[in-house]
């Protein structure tokens, strides 16, 4: 993959493109301009903002970290070749997700490139996770070092190969893990099912435990459940002798509310008999209504009509004058400043003409001298002639010029800031503006005089139905007179109701005898015959249950029988679980087994490692091993053993990781591009020479980015170009 551009809005950098190409990319650029955060924003654009990270009282979380300075969205572009295809991804902000907006298209037809989506872009286009690029192929001063992960040691692991090996270790493997699977696997499987065995025993003897306990539970709630249907009958006989008393007293306030209605709806149809009926009452209010509604509209239209427009400012070039002359004098202006131009160009080449001419003139002197043999005097009067001549005419043009030059410069000066080609434009958009505000006055003085028409008829409508007060008040008085008949009607059936209440009460009166027991329950009617039929449901049903309880109990085995089918199960279940833990500890062995088979791949890396270390540093380190957890151990030609990198110097560590994650980015990021942040900041000119010999020399199959602070580097390669 080849990057070509970067364009972000991305913490500093505001719509800053930064321009790549294939090969050694040498950027050099002060603290401060923004290498990091183009670091920072190249990996936002391949694998996207982490939204899960936090911010800390030591970091910052990368979407506040570049959070764009400008305020505005994060977003950015990216232009790169991948797979001899040209590419644009692009990222923006999607409501609270930065860069969670994300497209990929063919660079020249637009088209959409689906394969490469927002979670897989990085992975699609390096063939690598975000864990293992910006460990291998992303190589910054501050993390040099090689550390190890899931996703790096995933990779490291699925390098290595068997060799010559059988692959009897992985069916040899398979065959335990089957077998431990028929022991358990998940909820299946031989110990499951003498679980399961022994549960089920267990579950028998406390149901049958629970099942003496429930028949006794049951047999109380009986006794209890009989005693409280008495207590609920009882009452409820005591309540229908007390609801036969108070029918009584029912009837008679019935009699006495009927009376009441017919004395109110005497008096109120006396008041009806004094007012208009309810028709006219009716068609008035409905009259009032409709001209309460015209005048509503009238007023929302008078809202809505258009405001006084406002008169257009008039040109600074164009003060004083109308539309039309302000036409004519830009019209004018142009074609004078066009003449004045032309005559300037003409006027700048008669200068080279009149001095051809002259040494023309000169030249057929001296040619007249030589064929007619005139004196040298006569020559070099004629010389002067012509050389006065052209010295006149060149002050005579160059007068004409300046007084040409200060007509220009007096015509530019009306129109200060504006070239010639806008003078006329500006003219005619005077003369428009102007044409529309005449256009719009005219249609507000039409618009408000047809609605002062308006407004005066509806007002006579007005006055004609409120003849003795206003409007509103004149509604008043006619809902009032509707509001009465209404009353009158209400009145009405409120009577019939009373009628039909005293009816029913008297037809609803019973007798009803005393209670046969003193009672002392407060429940109400409703509450009664609830409770008392639930009384008789659950005492129906606890007589079922009794009979059922007692027939399982008579079902059971007895429980001695029981105790010895758990003893041996559980004999069983410990067979059982020493086989499984038999089987887990071999697959244990197997793993350790592979995992020393797996090491074989330490020398893969160490090997590169060696060879960029040794170049690195000039032949001087000549060996490099590693261990199992990918630390290092190096030694000089003058040493014996081989020391940790913490018994070398920085800028030697700086160097071992260097060669270490070269060796790693060729075996796990072949196709990403190398990215180094101030990482050869350490390195002396020596050393750092063979760095750049090294990185330029890996630039010949990736695309590598060297940013760096310092000139040095600048310096040493433009040094090599030059030799």
């Amino acid at each position: 993959m080849i990057i070509h551009s970067m364009t972000a809005t991305f913490g500093k950098l505001r719509h800053e493109t930064l321009e790549l190409k294939p090969g050694m990319n040498l950027l050099q650029a002060p603290n401060e301009w923004g290498k990091s955060t183009w670091c920072a924003f190249l990996i936002a654009m391949l694998y996207g903002i982490e939204t899960r990270q936090r911010t800390t009282t030591t970091a910052l979380a990368d979407k506040q970290r570049y959070d764009p300075w400008s305020g505005e969205l994060m977003s950015g572009r990216m232009e790169l070749t991948w797979n001899d295809r040209r590419i644009t991804i692009e990222r923006s902000t999607r409501g609270r997700i930065p860069m969670g907006e994300f497209r990929a298209y063919e660079t020249d037809s637009g088209l959409e490139v689906p394969e490469l989506t927002a979670a897989n872009c990085g992975q699609q286009l390096l063939g690598v996770e975000r864990d293992v690029f910006t460990r291998a192929g992303f190589i910054r001063l501050q993390d040099l070092p090689v550390t190890q992960n899931d996703a790096l040691r995933r990779r490291l692991n699925n390098l290595v190969t068997t060799g010559d090996e059988s692959g009897a270790g992985d069916a040899l493997g398979k065959q335990l893990k089957d077998l431990k699977n028929k022991c358990r696997h998940n909820r299946t499987g031989l110990l499951p099912e003498a679980e399961a065995e022994k549960q089920r025993l267990t579950e028998q003897l406390i149901r049958q435990q629970q099942i003496q306990e429930q028949i006794r539970k049951l047999t109380e709630r009986q006794a209890q459940l009989e005693q409280q249907q008495k207590l609920l009958e009882n009452h409820a006989d005591a309540l229908r002798y007390q609801a036969a008393q108070q029918g009584a007293q029912a009837v008679k306030n019935a009699q006495n509310a009927l009376e009441q209605a017919q004395q109110e709806l005497r008096q109120q149809q006396e008041l009806c008999d004094t007012l208009p009926d309810i028709q006219q009452a009716e068609a008035a209010r409905q009259k009032g209504l409709a001209l309460q509604q015209r005048v509503q509209q009238q007023e929302v239209r008078r809202q809505q009509l258009p405001k006084q427009p406002v008169q257009p400012e008039v040109p600074v070039p164009f003060a004083g004058c109308t539309p039309e002359q302000a036409l004519e004098r830009a019209r004018a202006d142009t074609a004078a400043i066009k003449l004045l131009e032309q005559e300037k160009k003409k006027q700048a080449k008669l200068p080279v003409i009149y001095g051809i001419a002259a040494a023309a003139l000169l030249l057929l002197c001296v040619i007249l001298q030589s064929t007619l043999q005139i004196s040298f005097p006569l020559i070099a009067v004629g010389g002067g002639v012509v050389a006065v001549a052209a010295v006149v005419l060149l002050a005579v043009m160059a007068s004409r010029a300046k007084g040409r030059q200060r007509k220009i410069e007096e015509v530019y000066a009306k129109y200060p800031g504006i070239s010639p080609d806008g003078w006329l434009s500006l003219a005619q958009q005077y003369q428009q503006a102007q044409t529309r505000y005449l256009l719009e006055q005219e249609q507000y003085s039409l618009a408000h005089t047809e609605q002062d028409r308006q407004q005066a008829l509806l007002q006579q409508e007005v006055s004609s139905f409120a003849t003795d007060g206003t409007l509103p008040e004149k509604m008043a008085y006619w809902e009032g007179v509707l509001q009465h008949h209404q009353q009158l009607s209400a009145l009405t059936r409120k009577l019939l109701n009373a009628q039909e209440h005293a009816q029913a009460i008297q037809s609803v009166a019973t007798d009803a005898p005393a209670p046969q027991f003193q009672d002392e329950l407060t429940y109400s009617a409703q509450e009664t015959e609830r409770m008392l039929a639930q009384t008789n449901f659950e005492l129906r049903q606890t007589h079922i249950d009794l009979g059922q309880c007692m027939g399982q109990a008579e079902s059971f085995e007895p429980e001695e029988a029981l105790d010895a089918q758990v003893e041996a199960v559980n004999r069983r279940i410990g067979r059982l679980e020493d086989y499984y833990r038999a089987l887990e500890l071999a697959l244990e062995q197997l793993h350790q087994a592979t995992t020393t088979l797996q090491r074989r791949f330490a020398p893969r890396i160490s090997s590169k490692a060696q060879e960029y270390f040794k170049l690195l540093t000039g032949g001087r380190y000549q060996r490099i091993t590693m261990e199992s957890d990918l630390s290092l151990r190096t030694s000089a030609q003058d040493e014996n053993e081989t020391l940790p990198p913490q018994w070398r110097s920085d800028g030697t560590v700086d160097q071992l990781y260097l060669a270490l994650r070269l060796a790693v980015a060729e075996e796990l990021t072949p196709d990403a591009p190398l990215v180094l942040d101030d990482a050869l900041v350490r390195f002396d000119d020596t050393r750092l020479q063979a760095a750049l010999a090294l990185l330029r020399q890996a630039a010949q199959q990736k695309q590598i980015l060297l940013f760096t602070c310092q000139s040095r580097e600048k310096t040493l390669i433009e040094k090599e170009n030059t030799i």
